[in-house]
Formats: structure tokens, sequence, C-alpha cells
């Protein structure tokens, strides 16, 4: 789930708040910064469980209607195609997911079934609902359709849904596009022959290392990284230098020096994103120049020592 890009965005923002809190607990900085990225399963198990609580609700609605005192025909004989959906279904059936959910005491929605209520009403009200509910071909691949399209137009952008996650963890907030892309990855590409299954929050073991190295490296050596760009900067004051862009700047320069297998223009092209996004208008330009110069100059001066998969791309 997680991708090399969103590991730099997390390790930034743990940077910026050692250098905010204006602290030397680097220990306790990184232990917050593994945690909020352990919790990006959590975020994931939350969202897909929406699914199942939200078929679980209409279950109820549609019991508690045919037992009405004046139970219409309707009532007595819904149309079920929405309970019957087939994916939502395998979701609830999935061991994976169930066993997920149980491990890491997901219970959000038993808590907050309100939130359930919202996202069920909203559904019912939509014309996706009503144009799927009102066609008479039932598939596999007409309910994996709906159900995908259903997450991405509904589900995901709920603004109320939205608020009630950020109230939650703070540190989500940059965690649900990432999540909801990769649930709505898996749903587009579901296949009733397979077992829904729990994606995992690392692609590999060298990813999960990565957190870390790239934290340390760049914290413990913050100063001599600083010195590398610090008189490089003729049109620019130091002291007016973006703090994130200092960051970013030091963590590139980190990745150039003591990261053999990270290619130069991987690192380039990662952080001038990160810039784009997370700094100021003109940062991307100011780091690509920088960043640009220093490498002419690594590369000149042989400090640049890159191997195997991650040679030196020019």
């Amino acid at each position: 789930m997680l991708n090399r890009r969103h590991i730099r965005v997390k390790v930034m923002q743990s940077i910026y708040a050692l250098h905010q809190k204006n602290s030397d607990e680097i220990e306790k900085e990184e232990k917050f910064l593994l945690h909020s990225i352990d919790s990006i399963q959590d975020l994931y198990l939350i969202m897909l469980s929406s699914l199942i609580e939200i078929r679980k609700k209409e279950i109820v609605f549609l019991e508690a209607s045919s037992k009405k005192h004046l139970a219409t025909l309707e009532d007595k004989k819904p149309n079920r195609k929405f309970v019957d959906n087939a994916v939502l279904q395998l979701l609830e059936e999935s061991n994976s997911l169930s066993i997920a959910l149980e491990k890491r005491k997901i219970n959000n929605w038993a808590m907050d079934d309100t939130y359930v209520l919202i996202l069920l009403n909203e559904i019912k009200q939509s014309k996706l609902y009503q144009v799927y509910m009102q066609n008479k071909k039932t598939s596999f691949e007409v309910d994996k359709e709906f159900v995908a399209a259903m997450f991405a137009e509904l589900i995901a952008p709920n603004e109320k849904l939205y608020e009630y996650l950020e109230d939650n963890k703070l540190t989500w907030i940059d965690d649900i596009p990432l999540v909801n892309t990769q649930i709505l990855k898996q749903l587009n590409q579901f296949s009733e022959k397979e077992e829904f299954r729990v994606t995992r929050l690392y692609k590999d073991q060298e990813d999960q290392e990565f957190v870390t190295l790239l934290f340390k490296k760049t914290v413990l050596n913050e100063v001599e990284l600083a010195k590398e760009y610090i008189n490089k900067t003729p049109n620019w004051d130091a002291e007016r230098i973006a703090e994130i862009d200092t960051i970013i700047l030091k963590m590139a320069i980190c990745e150039f020096l003591k990261f053999p297998s990270i290619p130069v223009k991987v690192t380039i092209n990662e952080y001038l994103e990160i810039a784009k996004e997370y700094s100021t208008p003109k940062s991307s330009i100011f780091i690509n120049g920088i960043l640009d110069n220093l490498v002419k100059e690594f590369q000149s001066e042989d400090k640049i020592k890159k191997s195997g998969r991650g040679l030196i791309q020019n």
C-alpha cells in the first residue's frame, strides 16, 4: 500500500515536527512516526469495513420495514439487489478481512454508526443507486462496477466521513487519498474466483526499513547535510528559505550520499513533487536548481556512489 513518496512525506513531517518543538527527542519522534504509519492500516480497514456495515444497516432496515404494522407490498417484498450484491457479500465473508478487523480491534462503526447511516442515506438517494437497482441484469461484473463507483463517488469524497476521520486521528489527513486509492484499485481488480485479501502496509522489508533509515540518517546528519547547500544559494537569504525546503534539501542530499540503491533522478523527481504539494509556489524551482548543481558537484568529486539497480541515471 505505502509507496516511497508517501514514506518520504511522513518522514519530512516528523522532521518538521522536531524543528517546531525545538526538540532533540529523536527516539520519541521516531516512535511517533512509526506509529502514525502503522495506523494507516487502521484507516484502510475502517474504510473497507464501511462497505460491510452499510450493507448490514440496509438489511436491518429491510427487515424492520417488512414488520411494520401497515407494511406495503414493497416493504414485504423489497428489491434486495443492493444487499445481495456479490462484492459486498464477499467482503463480509473474507477471512483475511475479518481476521484483520479483529486483530486490530477495528469497531468504529459499532460505536459511531451514525456515519454509516449518513452514507447509506446518501447512497440510496443517488442516481447511481437508482440506476443500479433498476438494472435487471445481474452479474458479478455489474455488482463490482457499482461498488467501485459507489466507493469512488459517494463514500470516499463524503465530507462528514472525512471530518470524522480527521477528528479521529489528525495524521490521517494525508493518508486518506492513499488509502482510498488502494481500496478502489482492489475493488476494480476483485475477482469472484478469489477471496478478498487485506493488502500489506509495506511492499517489502526494504521499504519498512527505509522509514527509519531515512529519518535517522537525515536527523543525525542535519548540520553536515546543510553545509552542502548553505553557501550555494547566492540569490537566497539562508534564513528566509522555507523550513520545509531546508528539510527537503537535507533529505534529498541524504539520499544522494547515503542511499546507494536509490537513483539520483528518482530522488530529485520525488522531492520536487513533494515540494510542489507541501511548500511554496516557487520552492520546486529553487530546490531543483540547488539539487541539480549539487549532483554535478558530487559527481565531479566522486561523492555519489550508486550501485545495483540504483545506478546513476543521466
